[in-house]
Protein backbone atom coordinates (compact mmCIF):
# COMPACT_ATOMS: atom_id res chain seq x y z
CA UNK A 1 0.00 0.00 0.00
CA UNK A 2 1.22 3.41 -1.10
CA UNK A 3 1.47 6.41 1.61
CA UNK A 4 -0.59 8.82 0.84
CA UNK A 5 0.46 12.35 0.42
CA UNK A 6 -2.08 15.27 0.04
CA UNK A 7 -2.11 16.53 -3.69
CA UNK A 8 -2.64 20.66 -2.70
CA UNK A 9 -0.18 23.30 -1.76
CA UNK A 10 0.91 24.16 1.24
CA UNK A 11 -0.90 27.40 3.01
CA UNK A 12 1.66 30.55 3.07
CA UNK A 13 3.54 30.49 6.58
CA UNK A 14 1.85 32.58 9.26
CA UNK A 15 3.67 35.68 10.02
CA UNK A 16 3.90 37.40 13.74
CA UNK A 17 5.70 39.49 15.76
CA UNK A 18 9.23 37.13 15.58
CA UNK A 19 11.52 39.80 16.53
CA UNK A 20 9.92 40.18 19.83
CA UNK A 21 8.99 36.41 20.23
CA UNK A 22 13.17 35.63 19.94
CA UNK A 23 13.93 38.59 22.49
CA UNK A 24 11.57 38.08 25.19
CA UNK A 25 12.66 34.31 25.06
CA UNK A 26 16.17 35.58 25.43
CA UNK A 27 15.77 37.49 28.15
CA UNK A 28 13.64 35.11 30.06
CA UNK A 29 16.72 32.60 29.70
CA UNK A 30 19.16 35.45 30.97
CA UNK A 31 17.00 36.18 33.79
CA UNK A 32 16.29 32.39 34.53
CA UNK A 33 20.53 32.23 34.39
CA UNK A 34 20.50 35.13 37.05
CA UNK A 35 18.25 33.88 39.20
CA UNK A 36 20.05 30.51 39.81
CA UNK A 37 23.29 32.27 40.06
CA UNK A 38 23.07 32.59 43.91
CA UNK A 39 22.39 28.88 44.16
CA UNK A 40 25.47 27.67 42.32
CA UNK A 41 26.49 26.06 45.21
CA UNK A 42 23.22 23.68 45.39
CA UNK A 43 23.19 22.84 41.93
CA UNK A 44 27.03 21.75 42.05
CA UNK A 45 26.09 19.77 45.30
CA UNK A 46 23.09 17.82 43.53
CA UNK A 47 24.63 17.42 40.33
CA UNK A 48 22.58 19.63 38.33
CA UNK A 49 25.01 22.24 37.74
CA UNK A 50 23.84 21.84 33.79
CA UNK A 51 20.50 23.96 34.46
CA UNK A 52 22.91 26.90 34.86
CA UNK A 53 25.15 26.70 31.77
CA UNK A 54 21.51 25.43 29.72
CA UNK A 55 20.16 28.79 30.91
CA UNK A 56 23.47 30.70 29.92
CA UNK A 57 23.46 29.06 26.38
CA UNK A 58 19.54 29.77 25.52
CA UNK A 59 20.59 33.29 26.08
CA UNK A 60 23.84 33.20 23.67
CA UNK A 61 21.58 31.11 21.24
CA UNK A 62 19.04 33.64 21.80
CA UNK A 63 21.60 36.50 20.99
CA UNK A 64 22.15 35.24 17.47
CA UNK A 65 18.70 34.77 16.93
CA UNK A 66 17.80 38.27 17.68
CA UNK A 67 20.64 38.93 15.06
CA UNK A 68 18.87 36.46 12.57
CA UNK A 69 15.49 37.91 12.70
CA UNK A 70 16.22 41.52 12.55
CA UNK A 71 17.98 40.84 9.23
CA UNK A 72 15.24 38.57 7.87
CA UNK A 73 12.74 40.76 8.87
CA UNK A 74 14.61 43.51 6.81
CA UNK A 75 15.05 41.68 4.16
CA UNK A 76 11.21 40.95 3.96
CA UNK A 77 10.55 44.40 4.10
CA UNK A 78 12.82 45.18 1.36
CA UNK A 79 11.52 42.95 -0.74
CA UNK A 80 8.11 43.83 0.33
CA UNK A 81 8.98 47.60 -0.67
CA UNK A 82 10.70 46.22 -3.99
CA UNK A 83 7.84 44.51 -5.77
CA UNK A 84 5.48 47.63 -4.33
CA UNK A 85 7.83 50.10 -6.35
CA UNK A 86 8.19 47.36 -9.52
CA UNK A 87 4.28 47.44 -10.21
CA UNK A 88 2.20 45.08 -11.71
CA UNK A 89 4.65 44.87 -15.56
CA UNK A 90 7.97 44.66 -13.31
CA UNK A 91 9.72 47.70 -14.58
CA UNK A 92 10.20 50.60 -12.22
CA UNK A 93 8.03 53.66 -13.63
CA UNK A 94 7.54 56.78 -11.89
CA UNK A 95 3.92 57.55 -11.49
CA UNK A 96 2.23 60.70 -13.66
CA UNK A 97 5.53 60.75 -15.70
CA UNK A 98 5.14 60.80 -19.16
CA UNK A 99 7.32 61.18 -22.36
Amino acid sequence: MAKWTPKHEAPEPLEGPVVATITGGTILWFVLFLVQIPFYGWFDDHGHLWWVWTCLAGAGLGLIGIWYVRGRDAALKRAAAAAEGAGPSGSKETPGATA
